[in-house]
């Protein structure tokens, strides 16, 4: 099109100057046409050097207006620069897009070229790997991240099976870290934090191991005192007596740590948590008439502060709760020491708590005192009956209660134990 109209435009001044020329002779027909070409030429050299200047700093508004065929040329640079820009538009909100959506995965997300150096890294792979996505990019990883097994996996080009590592920086995790290719030569390490999944997992294991443990030694001694009856049945009456008082002891033992272990599974169920009504002080003289026939006059086991104060929760429950809190308080304390239970209402919250002058808690062992099986002294614990589930009871109750246990111990001195209820559960009088 622009051909036929540049031809057509100079076959126009050929015709008007050899009419001119024939009018008025060659020579201003010569003149004429030099002249409409010297003025098209400057015309054409003016547009072309806007071109250049423009193409020095090509913007969609900034591109030169004209008329004839330049007008053409500059439209069509107008719409071709727009479009580009359209595209450049897009492709940079989905580059934006897909480094948002990056940045918002819980897993880390590194993209490695062939050499394995660092091209990009979200956030949580920064706080996985310890790695600055500023002065650390275009290093190489295992120079970041210094364990030899990761240097190995990287080494191996293990595509199908993630690699477990254990990191003490920025902090102490456990990363499940696996590489994927998704081009000829990049590739992408993802990293995701486990270690709380880790953590349930010993806890697990610690859970069976100590559950058979717990069983082992009482279905040890029933079954031995059973085979000796087996082989020996003319044993002496008093013997006789004897192991079978042993065997009911160990039975017992073993149904409490049965009924603690379904306690604390339904605890741990979530099932819904009838809430009523609960006459705390009423609650109280029970657990002193309790801990009274528990400690058989050994101890001193007195109220000391109690507030008429009522509670919303759950009466069973907390009774479970308290009553734990009173027993290990009796069980750990020395014959002559004293117990005392308070219930009082500090700045609109209630609290209960346990004081005694027993043994006491080293520091170091409290933050664990919870935890199921956990024993600051595993031969008194199993001396006194206890299953080694009590306190995980109480934390579970208590979290159901939303509830706090605040403990305070110092060796040899005695300990403390405190239940701070939200103001919420306070019943109105």
């Amino acid at each position: 099109m622009i051909w036929l109209r540049s031809t057509i435009y100079y076959l126009c001044i050929l015709l008007f100057a050899l009419i001119v020329s024939a009018a008025a002779g060659p020579v201003w027909g010569l003149s004429l046409a030099a002249g409409i070409l010297g003025i098209a030429t400057a015309f054409h050299l003016y547009n072309l050097a806007r071109l250049l200047r423009w193409m020095k700093n090509p913007r969609v508004d900034n591109v030169p207006g004209s008329f004839l065929l330049w007008q053409d040329v500059f439209d069509r640079l107008y719409e071709q620069v727009r479009s580009q820009r359209k595209t450049q538009d897009r492709l940079a909100h989905m580059l934006e897009r897909f480094t948002s959506a990056g940045e918002a995965l819980p897993d880390g997300v590194i993209m490695l070229d062939e050499h394995d150096r660092v091209e990009w890294c979200n956030q949580a792979a920064s706080q996985h790997l310890g790695i600055d996505r500023v002065t650390d990019i275009w290093q190489i990883v295992t120079n970041i991240v210094r364990q030899p097994s990761l240097r190995e996996y990287l080494r191996m080009q293990d595509f199908a099976h993630p690699l477990m590592l254990r990191t003490t920086r920025p902090q102490e995790q456990v990363l499940s870290v696996q590489l994927v290719p998704f081009d000829t030569t990049r590739k992408l390490l993802l990293s995701r934090d486990i270690t709380q999944l880790d953590r349930v997992q010993t806890v697990h294991r610690d859970f069976i191991a100590n559950v058979s443990h717990e069983l082992r030694t009482p279905l040890t001694v029933v079954g031995g005192f059973i085979e000796t009856m087996i082989d020996m049945p003319d044993l002496e009456e008093a013997t006789r007596r004897q192991q079978l008082q042993l065997m009911y002891d160990q039975t017992q033992r073993m149904q409490r740590l049965v009924d603690d272990l379904l306690t604390l599974s339904r605890l741990e169920n979530g099932q819904q948590m009838k809430e009523e009504e609960v006459d705390v002080p009423q609650l109280m003289r029970l657990m002193h008439d309790e801990a009274v026939g528990l400690s058989q006059g050994r101890h001193e086991v007195r109220i000391g502060t109690l507030a008429p104060a009522r509670l919303i929760g759950n009466h069973d429950e907390l009774h479970s709760a308290f009553g734990n809190l009173v027993s290990n308080a009796i069980r750990y304390t020395p014959q002559g020491g004293v117990i005392t239970i308070n219930w009082v209402v500090d700045n609109e919250q209630p609290v209960f708590s346990v004081q005694d002058t027993g043994i006491g808690v080293a520091p170091e062992h409290v933050p664990r005192l919870t935890e199921r099986f956990y024993r600051v002294d595993r031969g008194r614990s199993r001396s006194t009956g206890g299953t080694g589930l009590g306190l995980a009871i109480v934390k579970h109750i208590l979290q159901r209660h939303q509830a706090q246990l605040a403990v305070k111990s110092r060796l040899g001195e005695g300990s403390e134990f405190s239940v701070r209820f939200p103001p919420h559960r306070l019943l109105a009088d």
